[in-house]
């Protein structure tokens, strides 16, 4: 795959969502957010996901120009309405606010509704992670996957997010509900790529590692099994409630995907035990990680997110690497 400078890469994602009426600066953010995710690695929502999106604003289904506002609030707890603009500036706007509640209160929780696709569930937990904060944020989807013991999709895979700080480079676990996200069984299919593990069920019901084949069965496997299908439920419940939005149940009556639910949550660890503190609890804790003795001889243990600070240092001393599709595309745009 080509490379491609990550400050060129903002520019032109940039460009594209100014001539579509993105405001300023709506749209450096979203252009910085989509080009972060393709320099992380994140490819399943970088530029793979970003004509997609193109298409929704051309369609008028997503507002450019909505502002979030607050609804509601008791203390550190508050509630917001994203207006159906942008998922990921109102993402941004909320762990923004949770953060500045932490400020306050030690901590803050914002509950967001009537929001869109937020991409990278990673982004607002490292935000939070780049104040100071420990970052833990989670949305609902569309029912995507089966709840557990069911042969028909109920609930939704509900990406969630922790995000702990560091200054070596914060730790970070994003994880949807299922074993692997919609967004990465269409990439690894779009290659040709079999998963690495069973990922979910054929049509016939058997296990499989093909993602082409969980895509046409609607069945990926729950992480943990019945345990990540729970999980799945409770996280959907608590998005709902705090914020006072949508279940996954209720936004699949619509047909697609719009109007979820989401909470951000800013946990103000600096403040209370200081960097000098967490950055001894931390390192230590990776020390210890990268201790023990490997299955595999040549493949250390690592803490969640060393490979995404790996990719990013490759991307910003090497270039973003991105598909000849998607540059075509980007191109075309």
């Amino acid at each position: 795959m080509p490379r491609v400078p990550f400050p060129d890469l903002v520019s032109e994602l940039h460009h594209v969502l100014s001539r579509q009426g993105v405001p300023e600066p709506r749209a450096a953010l979203v252009a910085r957010l989509f080009a972060e995710n393709q320099r992380d690695g994140v490819f399943s929502h970088g530029l793979y996901r970003f004509p997609g999106f193109v298409a929704l604003l051309k369609s008028g289904r997503l507002d450019p120009h909505a502002e979030p506002v607050r609804v509601g609030g008791l203390g550190a707890l508050e509630q917001w309405d994203g207006r159906m603009g942008i998922g990921l500036s109102n993402a941004h706007a909320a762990m923004g606010r949770a953060i500045e509640l932490s400020r306050q209160h030690g901590l803050g929780c914002v509950g967001l509704r009537n929001t869109n696709h937020w991409m990278r569930a990673g982004a607002y937990g490292l935000q939070a992670a780049d104040a100071g904060c420990i970052g833990i944020c989670w949305t609902n989807t569309i029912p995507l996957m089966p709840p557990w013991g069911a042969a028909e999709v109920a609930v939704g895979n509900n990406p969630l997010a922790i995000a702990v700080p560091r200054a070596g480079g914060p730790l970070l676990l994003d994880m949807a509900m299922s074993q692997f996200a919609n967004g990465k069984l269409e990439v690894f299919h779009r290659q040709g790529r079999e998963l690495p593990v069973a990922g979910g069920f054929d049509r016939a019901g058997n296990l499989t590692r093909q993602p082409g084949e969980i895509l046409a069965s609607r069945r990926p496997m729950p992480i943990g099994y019945w345990k990540g299908s729970a999980l799945a439920v409770m996280l959907d419940a608590a998005a709902a409630l705090v914020s006072g939005g949508q279940t996954s149940q209720q936004i699949g009556r619509q047909g697609t995907e719009y109007a979820v639910s989401q909470v951000f949550i800013a946990l103000n660890v600096t403040a209370l035990a200081g960097m000098d503190e967490i950055e001894a609890s931390v390192n230590a804790l990776i020390e210890h990680l990268h201790a023990t003795p490997p299955l595999a001889p040549g493949e250390p243990i690592r803490y969640p997110g060393e490979g995404m600070l790996r990719s990013r240092r490759e991307s910003l001393a090497q270039g973003v690497f991105v598909e000849e599709g998607q540059l075509e595309a980007l191109r075309n745009l």
